[in-house]
């Protein structure tokens, strides 16, 4: 048995986003092979009834991480940690950074709508934690092996591909393992009243209903399936786009939401055939509003975001064995044309993005075909499935070759800057200051008393 901390930024609640679930489902599945595990929220743990024990510890509180992180023997973080606490950042446990959110991509569109210092400070500040984690971990894990690449390389740059690491791990699954988001292993079952049909507007037994799971953000593309919803009603006369989740939450909203209304209305199909759930769905009531849906979408623009990123609501549309259409260019595509689980569409396209829609909301065979295909595939995506190296090197905790005892990280280039405690706040403020002037601190010290 090996003691186990995990720390997340994201909440531990009944409402959990994707970080926090992925956090969630690693305890579930370490303490179900043995291990003990203790959760570690720097935002809030307020799960109602949690199976391990959980604790918030605010981001900057050293003697509070400190406890927990006395009492591990493995440390297992995500987001910001190293750069938050410095008793994680020289811990001599062994540390795994879960890199599956390339948070340096993530923030060139998350940072759009923010003023061009702000914007190129969070990208600065994403990539010099992101490279803090790289030098400082004895494990990585990633979703994909499209992201292993790219952490291959970054990791090179850094200095951690040297013969002292190639020596007895030539390749390198012992630094940089692949492990994808997860599933649970039992689909969804239908639980009347508890998901869109009779209970959301317009939604009801004939409707032909495409679900968009999880939040809307600006490096997605709801603007293009709202139009390609009010092409194709003409065709599908049931047709309902629903939006799982609007208000994450973690994350301010962003335009996008606004935006995406502003253009459902204009058409027309707001509150018909395209309908927003203005909530965040709890994690474990998510099924209910999937098991009654006909097919899932995921529309995004292509960028290097795209490349990269992981899109987890893709797994719920896999649990919930539906059919789904997303757009090309990323990981997930590439395993819905190969394995043949629905239609791939070109991005920014309304037309062909209509034509995929009536096809999914068709009886035809092709689509029974698809459901099968999904079914098939869901078996590699079981949390249990996708966690064997993260099981295996718990099992066995170990240092990295490159590791000296007592070290404050490893590799080459500078250090990340603090991103909590006083000195932090200060340089925030002082940012605000000249990027904003005194209206962009005022603004920012209402919305973090907000929070408070």
């Amino acid at each position: 048995m090996t003691r186990v901390l995990i720390i997340t930024g994201d909440p531990v609640a009944a409402a959990m986003a994707g970080p926090a679930i992925r956090a969630w489902n690693m305890a579930l599945t370490l303490q179900g092979a043995g291990h003990e595990v203790r959760l570690v929220s720097t935002t809030r743990a307020e799960h109602p009834a949690p199976p391990f024990p959980t604790f918030r510890v605010a981001a900057g509180d050293e003697r509070g991480i400190a406890v927990h992180e006395r009492w591990a023997e493995v440390v297992l973080f995500q987001g910001y940690a190293t750069t938050q606490f410095r008793t994680i950042a020289r811990t001599n446990r062994m540390l795994i950074a879960d890199v599956y959110d390339p948070m340096h991509l993530e923030m060139l569109e998350q940072g759009r709508e923010l003023p061009p210092a702000t914007w190129a400070l969070r990208v600065s500040t994403a990539r010099d934690a992101l490279n803090d984690q790289l030098r400082r971990a004895d494990l990585v894990l990633c979703a994909s092996e499209r992201q292993r690449l790219f952490y291959l390389g970054q990791l090179a740059g850094l200095g951690r591909l040297s013969p002292t690491t190639y020596a007895d791990d030539p390749d390198l699954r012992g630094l940089l393992a692949v492990v994808p988001f997860g599933l649970e292993p039992v689909p969804p079952v239908a639980d009347a009243g508890s998901g869109m049909r009779g209970v959301a507007p317009g939604i009801d037994a004939d409707s032909r209903v495409l679900i968009w799971g999880g939040g809307l953000y600006s490096w997605f593309d709801p603007l293009t399936l709202i139009r390609a919803v009010a092409v194709a009603r003409a065709r599908v006369p049931r047709i309902r786009l629903f939006f799982l989740g609007t208000r994450h939450p973690a994350v301010d909203e962003m335009g996008i939401v606004r935006q995406s209304f502003d253009l459902a209305t204009e058409l027309g199909v707001e509150g018909r055939e395209v309908v927003f759930n203005d909530t965040w769905v709890p994690y474990d009531s998510r099924g209910a509003y999937l098991i009654e849906a006909d097919a899932g979408v995921s529309t995004h623009h292509v960028h290097v975001e795209t490349t990269f990123s992981f899109r987890t609501r893709i797994l719920d549309y896999l649990w919930a064995g539906l059919p789904m259409v997303v757009t090309e260019a990323d990981g997930f595509a590439e395993l819905v044309e190969a394995e043949q689980l629905g239609i791939v569409v070109p991005a920014n396209d309304v037309d062909a993005l209509a034509d995929a829609l009536t096809r999914v909301l068709s009886d035809s065979p092709e689509v029974e075909q698809w459901r099968a295909n999904v079914a098939r595939v869901r078996e590699r995506f079981v949390w249990s499935a996708v966690l064997q190296p993260l099981l295996a090197a718990v099992e066995h905790p170990r240092r990295a070759a490159d590791v000296t005892p007592g070290r404050d990280g490893m590799g080459v280039g500078a250090r990340a800057a603090r991103t909590a405690g006083f000195g932090h706040a200060v340089r925030m403020t002082l940012h605000h200051w000249r990027a904003e002037g005194i209206s962009g601190v005022s603004s920012r010290v209402r919305k973090r008393l907000g929070r408070s």
